[in-house]
């Protein structure tokens, strides 16, 4: 597809941030076919570029990190603790149509981007920020990380434990963020849509704390309305042995989902197929009271029929029975995972040598396709063209690189 026939080809994005929340949203909107300009620090840029070689992370010789949050956009690199250094940013500013950041709030004023600085110059710019804990209140200055702001704070780390011995759970890296992405990149659209009533920008904003609540909600609704919190119990004992996973000959999990509501319906199907006749007749389980009751004895019946065959055999043989059931897939199984690739959850990746392909961002708009995703830029790798843009001469670029204003490298 041609970029300038994307949805958002006309639109201009100054990202101003670090890691992941904050810039995902960009990657999105370069997905819809903005163009997004990635302020860095001159030097070793955003810190997230040297994260991939974390020892608890997959490790590979491609910076498979920085190529999925990066893809796309443009890094311009520019010291912003010069005053030299800001007036730049406010000139690219003035053109812009979205600015976004996950700055620290008390650090935006001193590196010239707080909104009220960048609303003055420019009318029309939708201001996004992200925060850990939101912007108001005794934490409002406190840094988060999704492990921290998203994960432990809202309840959700508490819930994840096997048993209640257990400790709780580690999110996968970047999930909060990736999900709080979303967040902001909905905010920013509901702002331009404003824009476009009123001719004027915003202040649109999200936090990792407000997502990680969002993600919770349906326990933190029940806590606000008073319920009763039942313990966690082990797999072994768990209160819906239709609702939970099996292990299988191959040692891959099997995930079962039957609700409650559909349960009678599906009881005699789902003995076939698990070759457990025996299940309809026995007074412990012809009924979802009954199933609840002796759900241990159930559970332990279901694990010796689920093992005798593999995950992939369980799937072909739940098929057409309107049983909703899942292999437990590993991140591994995804590369050939055809689902994904028919529905363009993983699209084709340009410019990465053995790397053709990356992860879409989660949505279609009927009629309008994504850009293609293209590799991630070198620190100040487009420095000088958009300087350029701005009218500055070779001469002014050569001055403002040798003083360490700004850092180009180009391709």
């Amino acid at each position: 597809m041609n970029a300038q026939d994307a949805l958002f080809s006309q639109l201009r994005v100054v990202e101003v941030g670090s890691f992941v929340a904050g810039p995902a949203a960009a990657t999105i909107l370069g997905d819809l076919g903005a163009e997004v300009l990635k302020i860095e620090q001159p030097g070793q840029g955003d810190l997230w570029r040297h994260q991939y070689r974390r020892p608890e992370l997959p490790q590979a010789s491609t910076n498979y990190l920085w190529l999925l949050t990066g893809r796309g956009k443009q890094s311009v690199a520019i010291d912003l603790k010069t005053a030299e250094g800001r007036q730049l940013l406010h000139r690219i500013c003035t053109q812009a149509d979205v600015f976004i950041t996950n700055l620290p709030v008390p650090a935006r004023t001193g590196l010239g981007v707080d909104y009220q600085t960048l609303a003055a110059l420019n009318a029309r710019l939708v201001y996004a920020s992200f925060t850990g804990y939101g912007e108001q209140g005794d934490e409002k200055d406190e840094a988060g990380f999704d492990t921290t702001g998203w994960w432990a704070r809202s309840g959700l780390m508490d819930q994840s434990r096997s048993d209640p011995e257990a400790p709780p759970a580690k999110a996968p890296a970047a999930s909060g963020d990736h999900l709080s992405a979303l967040s902001i990149f909905g905010a920013i659209v509901s702002a331009l849509y404003r824009r476009e009533r009123t001719g004027l920008g915003g202040y649109v904003g999200s936090s990792l704390l407000a997502n990680g609540a969002w993600q919770n909600a349906v326990y933190i609704q029940a806590a606000l309305a008073g319920a009763e919190f039942r313990p966690i119990r082990k797999r072994s004992e768990n209160w819906n042995p239709l609702n939970i996973h099996y292990l299988c000959s191959d040692d891959r999990w099997f995930m079962i989902t039957i609700n409650p509501a559909h349960q009678a319906l599906h009881w005699s199907a789902f003995a076939a197929v698990v070759e457990c006749p025996d299940l309809l007749t026995d007074s412990r389980f012809n009924t979802y009271d009954a199933r609840l009751k002796h759900s241990v004895e159930l559970i332990r019946r279901l694990d010796d029929a689920f093992v005798r065959r593999t995950a992939d055999d369980w799937k072909q043989r739940f098929k057409g029975t309107g049983i909703v059931t899942s292999v437990v897939a590993r991140a591994q199984d995804a590369p050939n995972d055809e689902q994904m690739k028919a529905n363009g959850i993983l699209v084709d990746l340009e410019g990465v040598p053995g790397v053709p392909t990356t992860v879409a961002s989660p949505f279609f708009i009927h009629g309008e396709n994504k850009r293609v995703a293209t590799r991630a830029p070198d620190v100040g790798e487009h420095t000088t063209a958009v300087l350029k843009q701005l009218g500055l001469s070779a001469e002014d670029i050569t001055r403002l690189q040798d003083a360490g204003i700004v850092q180009s490298r180009d391709r």
